[in-house]
């Protein structure tokens, strides 16, 4: 069996898909359609045999324009694929239906997706989501995987995994926590003042640390790893995806806001103390399957507003959270470090 699975969203929210891939790896053989901003995420996926890449016009931040030729070219891979059946994965609020129609244009016999809209005759598996804010989206997908006949085969616990990672390509300290200090969503992600102090307070209390982000945020790195000190790493711009899981994979602890490195930490292994902005719910965004402690005021004005940048000033959800309560997460994550230090 031939089967195409489909998550046009960021590196993170594919990471999320991981576990629900390998339960369709278990029934067949399972490419993933990816947007430009997850393909780095899909490459890393244990199940997927090989990645199609499309720009959706009806998702993401800032989405592409409507190109009838980059439709076409999709129906057409999707047709010459010769897959048996599809299985679209959304956040809970997103509609599957534009590429449902899609992969029916391109004479996919079986497609299964959670919509609450009426598919017509766009699905063949029409999954309900539960209602309220509880299910992971880890548990989410996997679900829908389960409704549409798929399950993780024994043994597997369900939790975030990546293939094999080449060695981080960089000189590390023995010991580190990394602070991550951006994300995809500014709302999400705490000040670079704040980030800074964070990387300050580590360094008092004795830790070395490594500063990550993409090579657009070498200047945030550059400036949150503040004055050359021999304990601090910037990192900014130095790797690619597969070579920040690797450096988050020997971390003791990643100190970082609700964005993909939060869950390519978990994927790893790796424990999270996670800055957590409520504008969409932690119970189903925090870190899965990995010790971590969430930080950052639930109950803020900003909760569940899914905002951008941060409605309200000041930004108190994550700024109330003072440096010194991150170095005690840190702490509690690694108690054997704290018995450890003189």
């Amino acid at each position: 069996m031939r089967i195409l699975a489909c998550r046009l969203d960021n590196d993170g929210d594919v990471l999320l898909t991981g576990p629900a891939v390998r339960a369709l790896a278990a029934s067949g053989t399972v490419d993933l359609l990816a947007s430009p901003a997850g393909r780095a995420a899909a490459r890393l996926l244990p199940g997927v045999e090989d990645v199609l890449v499309f720009d959706p016009p009806w998702s993401g931040f800032s989405p592409a324009a409507v190109d009838p030729a980059a439709v076409g070219r999709l129906v057409a891979q999707v047709h010459d694929g010769g897959y048996d059946e599809a299985v679209v994965f959304t956040s809970f609020h997103q509609s599957p239906l534009p590429l449902a129609l899609l992969l029916r244009m391109a004479g996919v016999p079986r497609t299964a997706a959670a919509s609450e809209d009426y598919p017509g005759s766009l699905l063949d598996v029409r999954f309900r989501r539960e209602e309220g804010p509880e299910r992971h989206e880890v548990e989410a997908a996997l679900a829908l995987a389960r409704a549409a006949g798929h399950d993780l085969p024994l043994g597997d616990d369900g939790r975030l995994r990546l293939r094999d990672l080449p060695p981080p390509g960089v000189d590390l300290p023995a010991r580190y926590v990394v602070v991550h200090p951006g994300a995809s969503v500014p709302a999400r992600a705490p000040s670079p003042a704040q980030a800074a102090d964070v990387v300050e307070a580590l360094r008092r209390s004795g830790r070395d640390v490594v500063v990550t982000g993409s090579p657009r945020e070498r200047d945030l790195t550059a400036a949150v790893a503040g004055a050359p000190d021999p304990g601090v790493l910037d990192l900014g711009g130095r790797t690619d995806l597969a070579g920040l899981a690797a450096v988050l994979a020997g971390a003791d602890a990643v100190v970082v806001g609700n964005t993909g490195p939060a869950h390519l930490a978990a994927a790893v292994g790796t424990a999270v103390v996670s800055l957590f902005s409520p504008v969409v719910p932690a119970s189903r965004w925090a870190p899965h399957g990995v010790p971590h402690v969430l930080l950052g005021d639930q109950e803020a004005p900003c909760a569940g507003s899914r905002a951008r940048d941060c409605p309200v000033p000041g930004h108190p959800c994550l700024t109330s959270v003072a440096a010194d309560r991150v170095v005690a997460a840190v702490d509690a994550l690694t108690p054997e470090l704290l018995e450890a230090t003189p």
